[in-house]
């Protein structure tokens, strides 16, 4: 799978000490995934079984690839997209269900903010970022007339995964979940690597971090978020983190300069720039959440920081040459 978040830096660091004398070991795994880096860590008493579960967990990435993925021709993601505005209703995976699922909620709670619905737009502004040239006003106002998450409609007939079924209702539509993609990943890792048996472990996509139960002997996995001399450590089990912001990634038009993050209701890169990090209950909230907070900027995050419990936020936002922080972290 090429990047959900390629073009995003990685502010979080995650810092690893010497452990007291123990019956578990430290094992760290390391592997490309999703045109990143994946790293899994965690603590089992012998070498033999660490390696199994280093197995199960990327064979659990390998089938969210296949299901998640719109760089791939065959992925499940892009038949369902496929068949936009056929009218018909395409059976789909748990998994795929699941993400679209969660997808449209934070779609539906940050007032689409954040949307699933965006491929078309996203492929325009990818292109126009990578080509340097500002797309035309005809090609914004075709690919956003196709973005809109209330055009999902889901359908479950009876209690077994194999009566779950998607629509697109309008042709042209194409699904995009690279904004949450990375967290539903690690989250879905998790459990696996909690089912068999491990407690102490860490999953990171990217920058998309996963923490379950604390190293042996410690109170918590120490993250280091922020950047520079602005840094804040942190203590965590059992949560999720993700930092988005600005990088060199960015197109000039008219004597502004447009983010790579992708404003939804806009179809453009952001004009202002902000660092975005998210604390959240699950991989899932954190990664989409840095989007949304990203695209609505300090102000209005401050009031819609109360539609996500348990959810905490730090934000560095430049706009207009003036920078401003904010973080309940």
């Amino acid at each position: 799978m090429r990047p959900f978040l390629r073009y995003l830096p990685v502010w979080l660091a995650v810092w690893f000490g010497s452990v007291r004398a123990q019956p578990l070991q430290r094992f760290s795994f390391s592997r490309g995934l999703f045109g990143t880096e994946f790293r899994l860590i965690l603590y089992a008493p012998d070498d033999s079984l660490a390696q199994r579960v280093r197995r199960a967990v990327d064979a659990r990435m390998d089938s969210l690839n296949v299901v998640m993925s719109d760089y791939l021709d065959g992925s499940e993601i892009n038949r369902l997209s496929a068949s936009a505005g056929s009218g018909e209703w395409m059976r789909v995976s748990p998994d795929l269900f699941d993400v679209l699922k969660r997808s449209v909620a934070i779609a539906r709670a940050s007032g689409g903010l954040f949307d699933p619905t965006v491929g078309p737009l996203s492929q325009l502004w990818r292109r126009a970022v990578r080509r340097k040239v500002f797309p035309s006003r005809s090609e914004l106002r075709k690919a956003h007339r196709l973005v809109d998450y209330r055009l999902i409609e889901f359908r479950k007939t009876g209690e077994a995964d194999t009566g779950l079924y998607i629509r697109l209702k309008k042709p042209g539509m194409r699904l995009d979940v690279g904004g949450i993609g990375q967290g539903y990943a690690v989250d879905e890792g998790m459990k696996v690597v909690q089912k068999m048996g491990i407690r102490a472990s860490l999953l990171d996509i990217g920058g998309d971090i996963l923490v379950s139960g604390p190293p042996p002997g410690e109170p918590g996995w120490r993250i280091l978020a922020g950047a520079g001399s602005d840094t804040l450590t942190l203590s965590l089990h059992h949560a999720g983190i993700t930092t988005s912001g600005a990088t060199h990634r960015f197109l000039e038009h008219d004597g502004r300069r447009y983010s790579h993050l992708l404003d939804p209701r806009t179809g453009l890169g952001l004009l202002h720039h902000a660092r975005t990090t998210v604390l959240a209950p699950d991989g899932t909230q954190a990664d989409a959440l840095t989007k949304v907070f990203s695209v609505a900027g300090i102000r209005r995050s401050r009031r819609f920081l109360k539609r996500f419990p348990g959810v905490k936020i730090w934000m560095v936002e430049e706009r207009k040459g003036r920078q401003e922080s904010w973080r309940n972290l």
